[in-house]
């Protein structure tokens, strides 16, 4: 399910040390058709994470409270941008923002997203594949902000480890614009 070439590693943020998670790798696609294909490898202790048990497919807000995945989506030079949240559970959540941290009424995804998480030892896997009407137009350049949400068993104070490609504040912020460094060029440019 994770591809092997073509990955990111996520950093844990400083203020958020993660010793039980040795890894968060992610992987971002643009299909020819529009689709946009993202995954994650988390490798570790998988014992001593809360991960969420398999649900039914749906929409739910919160995500982030638990151990998810996200991405960040927005087109170059526009600051609008949309928010994508996937729990192992098989739950997401989708949000449109105007700007930074500014929801828009917009809905950000019309209906749910393919999602499949599988879990093995010392290794949780999510791949999560969003819709073209999801996403800015296909003439767009993307800049996309891959992240991750863990939470650990045995954290006395229910603390998280924040993971990002990059970390541009002192306090974890996925919407923080300089934190979408992945770059997907416009799909009629693409060879």
């Amino acid at each position: 399910m994770f591809p092997s070439e073509s990955t990111l590693t996520l950093c844990p943020h400083p203020a958020t040390p993660a010793p039980v998670v040795r890894t968060i790798e992610a992987h971002a696609e643009r299909r020819a058709d529009g689709s946009l294909e993202l995954s994650w490898c988390l490798r570790g202790d998988i014992a001593r994470l809360l991960i969420p048990e398999p649900r039914s497919a749906a929409c739910a807000d919160g995500l982030w409270q638990h151990t998810c995945f996200e991405a960040f989506v927005g087109a170059a030079g526009d600051p609008a941008y949309r928010e994508f949240n996937f729990s192992p559970s098989g739950q997401w959540a989708a949000y449109a923002f105007a700007g930074y941290r500014q929801r828009d009424a917009t809905p950000a995804l019309l209906g749910p997203p393919r999602i499949i998480a599988r879990q093995s030892a010392g290794r949780l896997e999510l791949a999560a594949t969003l819709p073209p009407d999801a996403l800015p137009a296909a003439t767009a350049r993307l800049q996309i902000g891959l992240a991750a949400v863990v939470e650990a068993s045995d954290t006395v104070d229910g603390s998280h480890s924040y993971w990002a490609l990059h970390h541009p504040a002192a306090l974890p912020d996925f919407h923080h614009r300089n934190g979408f460094t992945l770059e997907l060029a416009p799909l009629q440019m693409r060879a």
